[in-house]
């Protein structure tokens, strides 16, 4: 059997960090005279003493070894353990969810979707509104962070706690995972800092600014908001959609930068790729919107923009009416949130690291066929790209097709129809958060889904988030087995 305890023991220590940061939101509230505030204490506490609990029953874990499987086992423990605590606020306080609707909101909020079954935003407790807050901030980053710092307790290299993730440092920089983990949680907290201050300079509220640019770094998409950046049209959109590209591009890139080299960032072949086809698709729905409606230009780039920044960088926040501008945009929008943003990022879908790997393999299978005597290398960025690389690149395409089918048929027999069941999945494996289809029009939320499709998107999320090997591989049986 896998020794559980040196994961039980980080797991632990994550629950202390995540009952104190409670605290905040709980103080907020109190500080409102809110009685909600109480209820948010409650949930701290029962966080901090089971936390206190599971690391004082592994303490000595200390002294052992992570292996890969116990690595699997702490990145899947950490996603999906950490939201059923993260949702006890939700559950114990305002708005008083059900516990399943609760833990889909800490899930969508930790894995950065941004889906939500809250409607009543802006009525919701300041403390609430700012927990929903940190969720993205720290699932954005923020909870490998905080796994990276305790793992060299341990005595372990902890990169391959990063590889079960699919991050990929793009050449090692930062030898020890402990020294990226630190370097990496700098350029994300400057990131959100400038966010911030760039909202607060253009009208929004300290509440609104702080929630807001947490997750659109986080690129997690929750809004304090029902009409989420329908309220800041014009600057905020702007803003907004510069801020997301940001939090969409691999953070190791801005480490390098501020060590002093640019070229590696200029010079990365997927940051570029992914600016050309996000252009490419404001472009084409902007001149398709203005040539088929009397909308204006700008207002009709501006909503492209906005919108089709935040599905491709796995955002979540909307503006304007775009959801309703027919089928065109729903085609380009479902094919850019499926490649989603960069790897290394806090950006969901398939990622263009992956995509560019597989166009790569089909050009040199392509070749192949047509000049049998040529040996075709698939190469990326000028470097060979093994065949293990490739079989677990052609096993995840195979894996997201597959589950992104079975999923929507799930959500169609609980009583949805089959564009908002299949815009339901397609935002939650991708971690998009964008709704889309009948049953999402009336609030802009999944409030109106039945629990069956709750419970299916939430396990779409997840698996979305660790790239669907994490969670898949810990359930075999011979995972358990020496």
């Amino acid at each position: 059997m896998i020794d559980i305890r040196p994961v039980a023991y980080v797991i632990g220590r994550i629950l202390i960090v995540l009952a104190i940061l409670m605290l905040a939101p709980a103080l907020v509230d109190l500080g409102d005279g809110l009685h909600n505030g109480f209820r948010i204490m409650e949930a701290a506490i029962l966080t901090g003493f089971i936390g206190l609990c599971v690391v004082l029953s592994s303490k000595n874990a200390l002294r052992g070894n992570l292996s890969v499987k116990q690595a699997y086992l702490l990145t899947t423990g950490i996603w999906v353990l950490v939201p059923a605590f993260g949702a006890l606020p939700f559950w114990m306080g305002e708005p008083h969810l059900r516990f399943s609707d609760a833990y889909f909101e800490a899930v969508s909020g930790i894995t950065t979707t941004g889906s939500t079954v809250i409607y009543g935003l802006d009525d919701l407790p300041a403390g609430m509104n700012l927990w929903r807050g940190m969720l993205n901030w720290l699932g954005g980053l923020g909870i490998a962070f905080i796994a990276m710092i305790f793992l060299p307790l341990m005595r372990v290299g902890g990169m391959q706690f990063f590889r079960t993730e699919g991050f990929d440092t793009f050449g090692k920089e930062l030898p020890r995972a402990a020294d990226l983990a630190i370097e990496l949680a700098r350029v994300y907290t400057l990131l959100t800092i400038a966010c911030i201050l760039s909202y607060g300079l253009i009208g929004m509220s300290a509440l609104d600014a702080i929630v807001n640019g947490a997750a659109t770094i986080a690129t997690g998409g929750f809004s304090p908001s029902d009409i989420s950046f329908e309220k800041y049209s014009g600057a905020g959109e702007y803003m907004g959609a510069f801020y997301m590209i940001l939090g969409s591009l691999p953070y190791v890139r801005y480490v390098q930068m501020i060590k002093g080299d640019a070229r590696p960032f200029w010079k990365d072949e997927q940051a570029r790729a992914y600016v050309r086809w996000l252009a490419a698709a404001i472009v084409m729905v902007t001149v398709w919107q203005v040539a088929h409606t009397d909308m204006p230009w700008e207002p009709a780039f501006r909503q492209s923009l906005f919108n089709l920044t935040s599905i491709m960088s796995g955002t979540g926040f909307f503006s304007g009416s775009f959801p309703g501008w027919g089928s065109f945009m729903l085609i380009v929008a479902f094919v850019i949130g499926v490649i989603g943003g960069c790897s290394g990022s806090s950006a969901g879908g398939v990622s263009v690291f992956r995509v560019q790997v597989a166009m790569a393999a089909i050009r040199a299978h392509l070749t192949q066929i047509t000049s049998p005597n040529t040996v075709a290398t698939v190469k990326y960025q000028g470097r060979r790209v093994e065949n293990d690389v490739l079989n677990g690149l052609i096993l995840f395409f195979a894996g997201y097709i597959l589950l992104l089918g079975i999923f929507t048929v799930g959500v169609s027999l609980t009583g949805v129809d089959t564009v908002s069941a299949l815009f339901a999945v397609w935002t939650s494996m991708g971690n998009i958060g964008y709704g889309i289809g009948p049953l999402v029009l009336r609030t802009g939320t999944f409030i109106d889904f039945p629990q069956g499709a709750i419970a299916i998107m939430t396990v779409a999320m997840l698996l979305g988030r660790l790239g669907l090997l994490a969670i898949l591989v810990i359930v075999l049986p011979s995972f358990w087995r020496r």
